[in-house]
């Protein structure tokens, strides 16, 4: 299927590293040019390098800080000045949730909750929010919102609130931003094969005398049994971010191989 993408230009937020590079890796291979966004310069610019060189496409490197809004709106004037303007928003920027953060009321103090919806959240709506009149004149757009199925479960006050205020957000901007030709969606990942995985499970694999391998096949409990990698969350996303998707917008899609049991509707 010919997704129409060739010629295209995104931003991706998060691209330095795990599901924000393999979406831009995803959208350069489909002839996209992507502007990788990240908050550290250096491993930012080692990324986009390794992706032009693997692609051919023209991948910049742009460090951003998506938690200051006069970073965010340079990010874009720079995007649109080097490539010649943005059709599609990837969010991928996000503090990593750690297993050892606090999830019960008394340990969710309002700073635990500041800091977990500043990048995630409002991280969004800024960059959202600076890109959308260049969509809205030319009349398309995309934006595609990098969620997780946390927002699924109630195991941690935080952590559900952040993901489900990306829905939230996705479906207020798709609703206002439809009929001038942009169509928003969320993808929730869920346990995915990154480099932050990887890496993880390489220690514990060293320390236990074990492989990799036995670990990740331990670890999931979705419909299909095996860790999703982080190149078919990008195969979701790149297929949003073309012109094919017309017909989805407002809504959340999941990629983390199946949930058991629940009937989602």
């Amino acid at each position: 299927m010919d997704l129409h993408l060739t010629g295209k230009r995104a931003i991706v937020t998060g691209g330095s590293k795990g599901i924000g590079l393999a979406i831009a890796r995803g959208l350069a291979a489909e002839g996209v040019d992507v502007v990788l966004a990240a908050r550290s310069a250096e491993p930012l610019k080692a990324a986009a390098q390794a992706l032009a060189e693997e692609t051919g496409r023209r991948i910049l490197a742009i460090p951003t800080d998506t938690g200051d809004d006069d970073q965010v709106r340079e990010l874009v004037r720079r995007t649109v000045e080097e490539l010649g303007g943005v059709d599609i928003l990837v969010n991928s920027a996000a503090t990593p949730w750690s297993a050892g953060a606090p999830t019960d009321l008394n340990a969710t103090t309002d700073e635990v909750l500041r800091h977990e919806v500043e990048i995630k959240v409002l991280g969004y709506l800024r960059t959202a929010r600076a890109v959308a009149p260049h969509f809205i004149e030319q009349g398309w757009g995309r934006i595609i919102n990098i969620s997780g199925l946390g927002a699924r479960q109630a195991n941690s006050i935080a952590q559900t609130i952040r993901n489900v205020s990306v829905s939230a957000l996705t479906k207020n901007l798709a609703d206002e931003l439809g009929p001038k030709g942009i169509n928003v969606t969320v993808v929730h990942p869920g346990l995915t094969r990154t480099e932050r995985l990887t890496q993880r499970l390489t220690t514990q694999a060293e320390a236990a005398g074990t492989t990799v391998a036995a670990l990740e096949a331990d670890l999931p409990a979705n419909s299909i049994r095996r860790v999703i990698d982080a190149s078919e969350v990008a195969d979701v996303v790149t297929f949003l971010a073309s012109p094919r998707s017309g017909a989805i917008t407002g809504d959340a899609i999941a990629a983390g191989g199946g949930v058991p049991g629940p009937v989602f509707y």
